[in-house]
């Protein structure tokens, strides 16, 4: 009986692919297949280990993208802290292994070694790596001088760049706003409008703070084609010259809306989402700040209005941001003027 192998695995499963007929695999070519080799079969296989990405509220697994190992800058930029220093840390421990492994291949190559073996030029290279260079240990044959002089540039160059990941991550412009959890749609001015509520926790001046709110929604064309669309929903104010406490985004659903005459059943139908950009120039640095946010079909509460936070005591305005998140079902017969700063 012939044992299975690998490269026997991979020959069956890729004669089993060329057999099956085309309405199996749509959108395969099937000549491809029948040429592909084991080892294309398996790079196929690593390829189509599925990516988890987060859109909004809504999950989507994507496969067959290439790797991106390759885009260390943008990781170490967007990993946690907690895992940037570890990555560090695990980077040192690794190079120092590395050198003292290859120190240990040389016939003595370090004067007044302690302690011997391994941990005394794992040590050395610590010293070696960093440049701290305390004088009991040093390199006493031309392989180690080799090895050391590598080692001081290597320690150099990492010495720089993770000083410039340092200062790169710290330097990143990042906006403090808050978004309510929650859009609200109820009557204003006898007019329908949905409202999302935004706020700058840090209270510094942002100037000249642009919104631009966007309604995307599956929907299928005359020809029976289904598709995801992006909407502009119009702002009644899409600007805003000191945005320093809260600010109102509010959008008249009116023939012109691509929500005039919808459903909250519609929009889960249609898996719908709202999506919420607001950028401007922070005075005290003169960065650009941009913040972002995403709401699902059921985080569109209608007939609803936020708690308001503003309370007016005398010649003192108080703002109540404990409340920030607070919705109440909307009474047309009580007054509500909803106010931002």
């Amino acid at each position: 009986m012939t044992p299975e192998t690998p490269e026997r695995v991979a020959n069956q499963e890729a004669a089993q692919q060329a057999a099956s007929p085309p309405n199996d695999s749509p959108g395969v070519d099937m000549d491809a297949c029948k040429a592909e080799t084991p080892s294309g079969a398996k790079r196929r296989a690593r390829r189509a280990a599925p990516r988890k990405l987060l859109i909004g509220s809504r999950e989507v697994l994507v496969y067959g993208m290439p790797q991106t190992w390759g885009d260390f800058y943008h990781s170490a930029l967007t990993m946690r802290w907690p895992a940037f220093f570890a990555s560090l840390a695990g980077l040192f421990l690794f190079m120092n292994a590395l050198f003292a492994c290859l120190y240990q291949l040389g016939a003595a190559p370090i004067a007044n070694q302690y302690p011997h073996g391994f941990l005394g030029a794992f040590f050395f290279s610590v010293e070696t790596l960093a440049t701290v260079g305390y004088g009991d240990m040093h390199p006493q044959t031309l392989y180690a001088h080799i090895v050391a002089t590598l080692e001081i540039f290597v320690g150099m160059s990492g010495i720089a760049l993770a000083t410039g990941l340092v200062f790169a991550r710290f330097s990143r412009p990042r906006a403090k706003i808050m978004f309510a959890r929650e859009v609200v749609v109820h009557p204003i001015e006898g007019r329908m409008t949905l409202m999302a509520r935004a706020a700058n926790a840090r209270q510094n001046v942002i100037a000249e703070a642009g919104a631009k709110l966007r309604l995307i929604r599956v929907e299928t064309s005359s020809d029976g084609y289904r598709l995801r669309r992006i909407h502009d929903l119009k702002l009644v104010r899409d600007q805003h010259p000191l945005f320093t406490l809260g600010w109102n985004l509010m959008h008249v659903i009116d023939e012109s809306s691509p929500l005039y005459g919808v459903t909250p059943e519609m929009l889960a139908d249609q898996h719908a989402t709202l999506h919420v950009v607001i950028e401007g120039s922070d005075e005290s640095t003169a960065q650009t700040m941009q913040a972002r946010y995403s709401w699902s079909d059921r985080q569109i509460r209608w007939q609803y209005r936020y708690v308001d936070l503003m309370r007016d005591v005398g010649d003192v305005s108080t703002m109540d941001y404990t409340r920030f998140h607070d919705v109440v079902p909307f009474d047309g017969t009580k007054p509500y003027a909803p106010r931002a700063i």
